[in-house]
């Protein structure tokens, strides 16, 4: 699902316009950013956890060459899923 098919999803689910939805769709990401970058972790329930990790610098290989090459030292986002969405994944399928 692409950020396009998740708006008409959340507009089909609200019953509104797609513009609506989109700026919904816009408001939760950029809450969750906004989140992330002050509080360095956000938590929603029944969903999950975003957390802000750092990772070290390191050698790594240029895959074209297969030379080392130096990686710099980079911050990212991590996601642990809740235990209720794991539930509902497992019996999904």
């Amino acid at each position: 699902m692409n950020k396009g098919q998740l708006v008409e999803q959340v507009a089909s689910e609200l019953g509104d316009t797609k513009a609506s939805a989109s700026r919904a769709v816009d408001a939760v990401i950029n809450s969750i950013t906004n989140g992330i970058m002050v509080d360095d972790s956000v938590t929603i329930v029944g969903f999950g956890t975003f957390t802000k990790k750092q990772r070290a610098a390191r050698i790594g290989r240029n895959p074209a060459t297969g030379e080392p090459m130096q990686i710099n030292a980079s911050t990212t986002v991590g996601f642990k899923p809740s235990q209720g969405l794991k539930d509902s994944l497992r019996t999904s399928t």
